[in-house]
């Protein structure tokens, strides 16, 4: 497919110019990397991302939707699915109920058509206010199937990370999840279609080891921590300190386990450019 003709390229476009720290007002966000005081306003016309250091603040998956879908071009799938309790495990049904509460989600993931820059395409874009972004039966049975229905149509798969790891209320049938989305994938890869991965702030745990890790292009956010383990447990485990920016995207990045480092604002135009490259004029 597209990697094995082209290779592993790596560049990081070149981001929006920050801009001198500003002190917090009252009613403003406080930016928790450079302590500037940012606008509701600001905030929006920046797709949530601080002018003044370009912290990458958090999407939720309806905010990411319509930040890269066409407008009015989203069909969502499966909306029926939602998480049971298989294992009976104490406590679960109650944080279901809150999540989907909290979110109007009914899980941590949405699926759908839609088309991005004209190019009809088939969206995964999954929301870490439910339980973490966490994958269980549901977020890996919806994302088997965003797969195959892009088998189907033949057309382009991108998908948005940010998870916390497997659901560890679903047991092993959570795990499972981690080889049923990597199959449906490697049915998808024999099609010779595209797959683009989007990494954000955090995607660790089965994620990155299973769906998300995947690609033909492997994309990530500034400063997104990426990796099956976090820094705190390794360190912990090791007795040792870890390397400066240790799993961080630029990090990974150097290490050759992504493609490329995106600010979000460059995002829609660098998703776009690698679908022309792989479909030309033809917009599905």
């Amino acid at each position: 497919m597209l990697k094995r003709s082209f290779g592993k390229t790596k560049y990081i476009p070149v981001p929006q110019e920050a801009l001198p720290h500003r002190p917090p007002k009252p009613d403003q966000t406080v930016c928790p990397q450079c302590a500037s005081g940012i606008s509701a306003e600001e905030l929006r016309e920046n797709f949530k991302v601080c002018p003044f250091c370009r912290y990458h603040f958090p999407m939720t998956a309806h905010e990411r939707l319509n930040w890269i879908a066409d407008p009015g071009s989203f069909e969502e799938w499966d909306t029926e699915l939602s998480s049971c309790n298989p294992l009976g495990f104490p406590g679960y049904d109650e944080k279901l109920a809150e999540a989907r509460e909290k979110t109007g989600l009914k899980e941590a993931i949405i699926t759908g058509a839609a088309r991005v820059q004209g190019y009809q395409v088939v969206l995964g874009i999954m929301d870490s206010r439910f339980l973490m972004g966490s994958m269980g039966s549901v977020v890996g049975e919806k994302i088997s199937r965003a797969v195959e229905k892009a088998i189907e149509r033949t057309c382009p798969l991108i998908t948005f990370a940010v998870a916390g790891g497997a659901r560890m209320q679903e047991g092993m049938l959570s795990l499972m999840q981690m080889a049923k989305t990597s199959a449906a994938l490697e049915r998808f890869h024999k099609q010779g279609l595209l797959y683009i991965s989007v990494m954000t702030h955090p995607t660790v745990g089965g994620v990155p080891a299973s769906f998300a890790g995947l690609g033909d292009f492997i994309i990530a956010e500034p400063g997104a921590l990426i990796g099956f383990t976090g820094p705190r447990v390794i360190e912990q485990t090791l007795g040792q300190r870890l390397p400066e920016r240790f799993q961080r995207a630029e990090f990974q990045l150097e290490h050759g386990m992504l493609d490329l480092v995106v600010d979000r604002a460059e995002l829609p135009a660098v998703i776009g450019q690698l679908l022309r490259l792989h479909l030309g004029g033809n917009h599905g």
